[in-house]
């Protein structure tokens, strides 16, 4: 039976994710697996994983935090990650992204292909800053080439702190459950007051329509949402519309702040470290003993 395509560009691509690359359970997936659910055996004692588990957890909070603290002004662009280049989203992604970034605005993605990698080369294109927050999956992602600063995250929860704190507007591209996800996520915390003078932009207006209707036909026919609620959103069918929306709620940010420059070499936090050119490594020759075990290779295990 024939590789899954992702399973031989985990092996090839070590720029994905750990659990991509050997096949293991994702950080999220053994945190949120029950204690009384734990494969092969009794349950695993409370005290034995998930305290420590913290620690991690906190190191990631922090690691997140020194990486982005000094990027100045950002737009965080969402949208799905099966759209292609030379897809009119893909380039309508690109386009937005690159006036954004000349704009004076950092950009931020989830890191991935698709209209992520697409936002991720606008900044490029403009010279900006351009930022990946990756996230370990079973399946994918691998960091795509237009991202000056990765950091690879194990927990969703972290990485959706990054979007939000070091944002000053949302553009939702069209995109699937993660892309809702976020964009659900966006809402509440306006809507409950955790953060405020905050725009989205919902791009494509015909994508949105229904998202929209069902909104206004059943959240708010039935009393769940206020009309105030609809106004949270705002629609744009261009890239200028985009970039006008942003600018009038949030061009006074980018008045005399400073920046973190984009790095000469694409920096990497998290589950892979920077990429700098390294000198050449003589490797040590193998092994001729046929009773010696077969030496791990160290990036196996990081």
């Amino acid at each position: 039976m024939a590789d899954h395509p992702n399973e031989q560009r985990g092996r090839e691509n070590p720029t994905l994710n750990r659990a991509a690359r050997m096949g293991t359970a994702t950080e999220d997936e053994r945190l949120l697996q029950s204690p009384a659910g734990q494969p092969g055996g009794p349950p695993v004692e409370f005290t034995s994983t998930d305290p420590w588990r913290v620690f991690r957890i906190m190191g990631e909070f922090v690691e997140g935090f020194d990486a982005l603290a000094k990027i100045g002004p950002a737009v965080t662009i969402f949208g799905s990650a099966r759209v292609p280049p030379g897809h009119e989203q893909y380039e309508r992604a690109r386009e937005t992204a690159r006036l954004l970034g000349e704009a004076g605005f950092s950009i931020i993605t989830g890191g991935g292909p698709g209209l992520m990698e697409a936002a991720n080369r606008g900044a490029r294109d403009a010279g900006a800053l351009s930022i990946g927050c990756n996230i370990e999956l079973p399946f994918e992602q691998s960091i795509n080439d237009y991202v000056d600063v990765a950091i690879n995250f194990r927990y969703f929860f972290v990485r959706k702190t990054m979007f939000v704190k070091y944002a000053e507007a949302f553009v939702i591209f069209p995109g699937g459950f993660g892309t809702l996800d976020e964009l659900s996520e966006a809402l509440t915390l306006i809507q409950t007051g955790k953060v405020r003078d905050f725009p989205v932009v919902l791009y494509d207006t015909k994508y949105w329509k229904g998202f929209l209707d069902w909104v206004r036909d059943t959240l708010l026919a039935e009393g769940k949402v206020s009309p105030k609620d609809l106004e949270l959103m705002e629609l744009a069918d261009t890239p200028e519309d985009v970039h006008r929306i942003i600018m009038a709620h949030s061009g006074s940010v980018l008045e005399g702040v400073e920046r973190m420059p984009v790095p000469q070499y694409p920096q990497r936090h998290g589950l892979v470290r920077n990429t700098a050119p390294k000198s050449p490594v003589e490797e040590e020759p193998a092994s001729t003993d046929p009773d010696s075990p077969a030496e791990p290779h160290k990036a196996d295990a990081q």
